[in-house]
């Protein structure tokens, strides 16, 4: 196909042979002996993988023969009345999402969908994305749920456009600007589009996992390949240009398995997402719960709901959330809320959070795991349950098995700094990314000469290998896990008529981490009138999550010798008090 790393003929030839079941940690299965990797037929376009890289990965147990759907079979098998995963209104077994997988990829495979193709999810948390997933991952297809609540209809018909998506499945009303049934027409007209699936909002009363597909008309083959693509989250940096983060079954479970190893993470669990799954975070637990035959609970409880309270009922043991969760779970607590004692790890992750959060969950006996990941690749640093308190409230955990980083000077990539040095964190391993979809340049320009992944961020290690993330290099807000792109504001404040030069950048916030601010300029020495740029901003457009909270106007900006707007020097002025921003009123 040449746009998915290891998909189709240039597949690496790995043994079928398999148990009929697994258990989330058995002993790991390399290949059978006198299995190799085809040297001749690795796909050299798109991914950094090479050859020698993949029988390690094997060698060591981080990859498997097993995919995402062999592992639910084992337990819809060996456990198939075991709650697999719950929402508000229902609780399925296995053995009910196992049957539901199949209905849908029979559905697929009936509507003429094959192997490397794109299946677009837009739903909110709901038990329908893990059983898209399991059947993807049955019949090789490319599950993409990176379409959130925050996108609007046109968001979506862009995304799906730039996939070339033949199965839709959506609920009506989601989204930023609560899409109706227009957009499943639309969605129909595209080229691409072999099927569209349409969910009403789940009802108390409606017990079936997608119940309209009726039964299955047909067997569909079994492709179970952990090397071939099975997500595509579509992840972008400072200009909001969407790159598509490719992943194999093997990629994504050998994060699961490290994770659930270190932390406990098996069958009498019930871990808890705060983060929706169309997010990375949220996706990853879902993985790794589906995995260890974990209990996985959905955050589907309306605005305004005790956080304590659903996670006390639901028996939670290990949750997953950004530090916004956290300050709000521990705001219950603090106000006189029935501790919460089955909870044994809280993962903090997504924004930048205070020490006093992960304290203050210590002290409700809630032990926080301070990480760092990022959708390339996927959880891959956190702290362990016998870190001390130091090691918890002030780095970000060290890498995980199968993973390692290294710092790198900001301005060569080439070269790897000591420890204790700030510098371009770079990483590699068994989870990370296969490459960027369709977008060989990207993918190319991720890597440096010895195949390091660089990511981005700034920060430093310790001579332990724990991490300290202190930047980024790229600038993109991170509001509540939610990412804003300063550039699609910007580029619509531009064009009010009385703005001269914009600017987006963030305003720490001690419970959101972020918020917007935008800083405006007016043309000829007028005034912006801040109420109708914030209509105009509306108007055009701009999701509700991505308006500024604070505005502020300067007479002129600082720049540099290009012309271009100098951020660090506002962030300085806002951090001095030169530069005072007024909040947004509330509508």
């Amino acid at each position: 196909m040449g746009l998915l790393a290891g998909a189709g003929p240039n597949r690496p030839k790995v043994s079928r042979k398999r148990a009929g079941t697994l258990a989330a940690h058995e002993e790991p299965r390399p290949l059978e002996p006198g299995t190799t990797v085809d040297q001749t037929v690795h796909n050299t376009l798109l991914t950094q993988l090479g050859r020698r890289q993949i029988e390690a990965f094997y060698a060591s147990g981080d990859w498997q023969a097993s995919t995402i759907h062999r592992y639910l079979e084992g337990h819809a098998s060996l456990t198939p009345e075991h709650v697999a995963i719950r929402d508000s209104h229902h609780a399925f077994s296995y053995s009910q999402v196992l049957s539901a997988a199949g209905r849908l990829a029979s559905h697929l495979a009936s509507s003429g969908l094959r192997a490397g193709q794109r299946v677009a999810v837009w739903l909110p948390s709901r038990s329908e994305v893990a059983v898209a997933l399991i059947a993807c991952s049955r019949l090789g297809l490319v599950m993409c749920p990176s379409l959130h609540r925050t996108h609007t209809a046109h968001d979506v018909l862009e995304f799906l456009k730039t996939m070339r998506a033949a199965a839709f499945i959506g609920e009506v009303g989601h989204g930023a600007d609560s899409p109706g049934a227009q957009l499943f027409d639309d969605v129909s007209e595209l080229t691409s589009m072999c099927t569209v699936i349409r969910l009403e909002p789940r009802s108390e009363g409606e017990g079936e996992l997608l119940g309209g597909l009726g039964s299955a008309e047909l067997e569909p083959p079994t492709v179970d390949d952990p090397e071939s693509i099975v997500y595509l989250a579509f992840t972008s940096g400072t200009t909001g240009q969407p790159k598509g983060v490719l992943h194999s079954d093997n990629t994504l479970l050998a994060n699961a398995r490290a994770l659930s190893a270190d932390w406990g993470i098996d069958s009498t669990s019930v871990v808890y997402s705060f983060s929706p799954v169309s997010h990375n975070l949220g996706f990853g637990a879902m993985v790794m719960s589906l995995m260890a035959g974990a209990e996985f609970v959905v955050h589907d409880a309306p605005g305004g709901a005790s956080l304590s309270e659903r996670l006390r009922s639901t028996g939670a043991t290990f949750v997953v959330g950004v530090p916004t969760h956290a300050v709000d779970l521990i705001a219950e607590l603090d106000a006189g809320a029935e501790p919460i004692t089955t909870v044994r790890g809280f993962r903090l992750s997504g924004s930048s959070g205070s020490r006093d959060v992960a304290s203050s969950l210590l002290r409700h006996g809630i032990l926080p795991q301070s990480g760092y990941g990022m959708t390339e690749a996927g959880s891959h640093h956190y702290t362990l349950p016998s870190d001390d308190l130091s090691r918890i409230t002030e780095t970000s955990g060290k890498a995980c098995r199968g993973f390692e980083a290294r710092i790198f000077d900001q301005n060569d990539p080439e070269r790897a700094l000591p420890a204790g040095e700030i510098g371009q964190i770079g990483c590699r391993g068994a989870s990370l990314m296969l490459g960027y979809f369709d977008n060989q340049t990207a993918t190319e320009d991720a890597f440096n000469a010895d195949g390091w992944f660089m990511t981005g961020d700034l920060g430093s290690m310790d001579e332990a290998g724990y991490i300290r993330v202190t930047g980024r290099m790229k600038d993109v807000i991170i509001r509540g896990g939610h990412n804003i792109y300063p550039a699609d504001i910007e580029d619509l404040a531009m064009r009010f008529s009385t703005v001269a030069m914009a600017a987006a950048i963030a305003i720490p916030d001690d419970r959101l981490g972020e918020r917007v601010c935008l800083v405006v300029s007016a043309k000829n020495g007028g005034r912006v009138d801040t109420a109708e740029l914030l209509a105009f901003l509306s108007a055009e457009g701009l999701s509700r999550f991505d308006m500024p909270e604070y505005i502020a106007e300067v007479d002129a900006f600082p720049l540099t010798a290009s012309g271009k707007i100098l951020k660090r020097a506002l962030t300085t002025a806002l951090n001095e008090g030169s530069l005072r921003p007024e909040p947004v009123a509330s509508s």
